[in-house]
C-alpha cells in the first residue's frame, strides 16, 4: 500500500543530512525534471522581486526565496519530517519508532511541485514551490509533470490511497487509486465536504494506515483499519471512501 500525501507550504528549517542528491531519491525516472526545476528555482532566487512574483509571495517572505537560493547546498531531512502544518501534526510521523516507523517509511509518500513525488525517508532540503506556481520558461507545472509523473505513479503495483489536494492531483492522475473525502452528515443523511478541519482528519487517517500491522489490499480493509482507530469511514463507490466527522 502507498499512501500519497499532499505537501505543505510550510517546512522545517535545517536538517542533519547531506545536501540534495537527486540520486538518493526514490523514483529516479523523475530526476531529469527535478534537476531542471531545481536549477531554475535556484537561479530565479538570484532575482528576489522576480521570485516573489513567480511564487506568489509577499515582500515579507524573503526567507522563502533564500531557501531556494541555497537549494543545492542546504542540509536535508526525511521528506515526511520536512513538511509541517495541520496534516503533518495529525500524522505525527516524528513519534514513530521501531516496526511502526519501518511500516510508515514504506507506505508514505508525498506529492511535490519540485520533486514530483518522494517517499517518506527521501532526504530533501527546505524549498518553496507550489503546484500553482509558473516558473519563467516552464509554463504550468501540470504541463511539466503530467507527461513524466503519470507513468511513474501508474506503474505502482500497490494499492494507492490518494490524499492529495486538487492542485497536486492535477499534476498526475493515478488510475484505480482510492480517494478520500472528509464529510459531515446531517440527520437526513445529507453529506457536506469539510474544508476547515479536512487536513487534520486526513492526517489521522494517514497515520492509521501507515502504522497498522495488517496490509490493506482493498477499500474494505481501509475502512476496517480506520474504524479500529475510531475513525468513522464508509466506502461510497468502488474507489471512494468518506471519512465522516461531527458537524
Amino acid at each position: 500500500m502507498l499512501v500519497l500525501l499532499p505537501p505543505s507550504e510550510t517546512k522545517t528549517d535545517g536538517g542533519d543530512g547531506r545536501c540534495l542528491d537527486l540520486d538518493s531519491l526514490s523514483f529516479p525516472e523523475l530526476n531529469p525534471v527535478r534537476r531542471k526545476l531545481a536549477d531554475a528555482l535556484a537561479e530565479l532566487a538570484q532575482d528576489v522581486p522576480a521570485s516573489l512574483s513567480a511564487l506568489g509571495l509577499s515582500e515579507r517572505q524573503h526567507g522563502e526565496v533564500e531557501r531556494n537560493a541555497t537549494l543545492w547546498s542546504s542540509p536535508t531531512t526525511p521528506a515526511v519530517l520536512r513538511y509541517t502544518g495541520v496534516l503533518y501534526d495529525a500524522l505525527g510521523a516524528g513519534s514513530f519508532t521501531g516496526a511502526v516507523r519501518e511500516r510508515a517509511r514504506h507506505r508514505l509518500a508525498v506529492a511535490s511541485a519540485l520533486f514530483g513525488v518522494v517517499r517518506a525517508d527521501d532526504p530533501i532540503p527546505a524549498y518553496r514551490l507550489s503546484g500553482t506556481s509558473a516558473l519563467p520558461g516552464f509554463g504550468s507545472l501540470r504541463s511539466v509533470w503530467r507527461p513524466v509523473l503519470e507513468p511513474v505513479l501508474g506503474a505502482i503495483d500497490d494499492l494507492v490511497v490518494d490524499l492529495r489536494s486538487g492542485t497536486y492531483a492535477a499534476l498526475a492522475r493515478v488510475p484505480g487509486a482510492i480517494t478520500v473525502r472528509v464529510v459531515t452528515q446531517d440527520a437526513h443523511g445529507r453529506r457536506t465536504t469539510v474544508s476547515h478541519h479536512n487536513k487534520a482528519h486526513k492526517g489521522r487517517f494517514a497515520a492509521a494506515l501507515a502504522t497498522t500491522a495488517c496490509e490493506p489490499s482493498g477499500p474494505e480493509d481501509l475502512v476496517a483499519v480506520a474504524r479500529a482507530e475510531g475513525i468513522v469511514c464508509e466506502q461510497t463507490e468502488d474507489t471512494t471512501l468518506d471519512v465522516i466527522v461531527g458537524g
